[in-house]
């Protein structure tokens, strides 16, 4: 059986580990409320409504493509684009080429920095596989000028960085959703993990200060996946509500 990412790859390590699937969620939520285009998130309405449950929707699309065999994979990313079809046409517009770019070069950074910080560093290579994977997705979605090397890509990661982002009053709604849907404790070690993984120029329009108060407690969190207390605290992380989407975001054991 063929499938759209082979069985070997370190992007099944990233995608099958929950702890790394909230971190990449968890870069992402920061840089999303900054980003230009965010306007379209509001469109429908369902991201502000519920963050959590749109995380859990795209972590089941995001699988979907890494985990299954090529031609369920094709179909789901076809799935993707015919969706973001209909929201342009129900707008009467068309979302932005930079900023679907910008969706994707999240989920490479992300995925790489993720799992550098709980697992190990990735070689030149490892990156450019998640790289590769992620373009693939991105060529099949029929995203324009897309960058044909891992090289080419950090230096337009940069300059997305540098032009398409902005703090708004779309920002600060968006993290009051974030406090609303998770609660005062929970959000708070949101903060502090979206510290320890967004880029500077990120943190620095988010106005977050150098460093992570969560340093220290990651370093046990690591220690306790060896006794399996991390879905434990996974579960303590998140509201309740969603114990079965907890539970079902570890495919593959932590190294």
């Amino acid at each position: 059986m063929r499938y759209f990412v082979d069985e070997q790859s370190v992007v099944r390590q990233i995608w099958g580990k929950g702890d790394t699937i909230l971190f990449i969620f968890a870069g992402a939520a920061a840089e999303f409320a900054l980003n230009k285009a965010v306007d379209w998130l509001y469109f429908t309405g369902r991201l502000p409504a519920d963050p959590l449950r749109r995380l859990f929707s795209t972590v089941a699309y995001a699988r979907k493509i890494v985990f299954s065999e090529e031609a369920a994979a094709l179909r789901a990313i076809d799935t993707m684009a015919s969706i973001h079809a209909s929201v342009e046409a129900k707008r009467g517009a068309s979302i932005p080429d930079w900023a679907y770019r910008d969706v994707l070069f999240m989920l490479i950074d992300y995925s790489i920095r993720s799992y550098e910080l709980l697992e190990r560093k990735l070689s030149l290579q490892e990156k450019q596989e998640v790289f590769q994977v992620f373009n693939r997705v991105g060529n099949r979605m029929g995203l324009k000028e897309l960058p044909d090397t891992f090289e080419t890509w950090l230096i337009m990661r940069n300059d997305h960085l540098q032009h398409n982002l902005q703090q708004s009053h779309y920002t600060q709604d968006l993290f009051r959703q974030y406090r609303k849907h998770l609660g005062v404790l929970r959000y708070y070690i949101l903060l502090e993990a979206q510290a320890m993984v967004i880029p500077d120029r990120v943190g620095a329009l988010l106005r977050f200060r150098k460093g992570s108060l969560l340093k220290p407690v990651l370093i046990l969190y690591k220690l306790g996946r060896i006794i399996k207390a991390d879905r434990l605290l996974k579960a303590l992380l998140l509201p309740p509500a969603y114990k079965q989407e907890i539970k079902e975001l570890d495919l593959v054991p932590s190294a």
